[in-house]
């Protein structure tokens, strides 16, 4: 992300309802830091900007590293942006582990009776160890001859959202950004949940289905790392915006790409190898972070 020497935005955003965010914490964290800055609260004690000037690249980088290093211990999330295009215009985001809190491969192992197996392959995927399409081509293998049955009790019974998606979703669909759910997991889950938030538009992988059975297989082209980046780059095309006008999330090293490539790139609870490489971080609060990041009050989200 390279801007011009221009005004910055430090936003520190802490759990809800436990009020760990006061003036004397922020003076504290400001003297530590040896910054001074305009404050002002997008939800009191639990999110609050502080303007600063005067922050060239190098500069920012100095201090986004000062931040992390200063609240590591503590149960705060924040980001250090420039002021200008914070708010998005697009949000792209992944779904297993993002959106809703598990990964829907694993919950149709557990419907196979084979989730330990699947789910360990899984993992090792995330976290960029073993490469995307093979290890969903082999995960996929093991769900032969599996009722489809299966995959809409995965639906009903195994799913949830995590807190904050739909408030997150609702709210920057109301204020004209695009939001798409780009997932390397599967269209039966993605178009399900989509709706269940209100997500624009949907990409993932189809499984292939014969007589309301899985044949084993992923219908081509499998979707991985490298189609979650194109498609952030199709939508600033279409969307007709900027690439800084962009807001990527996700938390497996198949969503690093697309970190990387969008104005602001967040790692939600994320591998250790995305959030190393992701503009902020969220680990301690919910995806409101994500509206926090863009300078939404708490008063302007749609519920």
């Amino acid at each position: 992300m390279s801007h011009s020497n221009s005004a910055s935005i430090l936003t520190i955003i802490a759990p809800e309802g436990q009020a760990l965010l006061n003036d004397r914490s922020l003076s504290e964290i400001k003297a530590k830091l040896g910054i001074q800055g305009e404050l002002s609260w997008l939800a009191e004690g639990e999110a609050v900007d502080l303007t600063l000037t005067n922050l060239d690249n190098d500069k920012q980088q100095t201090l986004n590293n000062q931040v992390a290093e200063l609240l590591k211990d503590k149960p705060f999330d924040f980001a250090l942006q420039p002021i200008e295009h914070r708010r998005k215009k697009l949000l792209i985001s992944d779904m297993d582990s993002t959106i809703i809190g598990e990964e829907c491969i694993d919950e149709i192992a557990h419907m196979a009776g084979i989730k330990p197996k699947i789910a360990a392959i899984t993992e090792r995927a995330m976290q960029g160890e073993i490469e995307f399409d093979a290890a969903l081509r082999e995960r996929v293998g093991l769900l032969k001859d599996l009722d489809t049955n299966a995959l809409d009790t995965v639906i009903s019974e195994r799913l949830n959202l995590n807190k904050g998606a739909r408030t997150l979703v609702q709210t920057m669909a109301a204020n004209n950004a695009y939001c798409a759910l780009v997932s390397g997991g599967f269209t039966f889950f993605t178009e399900k949940i989509a709706k269940l938030t209100g997500f624009h538009t949907t990409q993932a992988n189809t499984l292939e289905i014969e007589n309301d059975k899985l044949t084993g297989n992923v219908i081509p082209p499998i979707l991985g790392s490298a189609a979650k980046k194109q498609a952030l780059e199709h939508f600033i095309k279409e969307q007709n915006i900027l690439a800084e006008e962009t807001l990527a999330v996700g938390d497996g090293a198949n969503d690093l790409e697309m970190i990387k490539a969008s104005g602001l790139g967040v790692a939600y609870y994320a591998k250790p190898i995305v959030a190393a490489e992701a503009d902020a971080s969220v680990n301690h609060t919910d995806l409101t972070a994500l509206l926090y990041m863009q300078g939404y009050k708490k008063s302007e989200f749609v519920n």
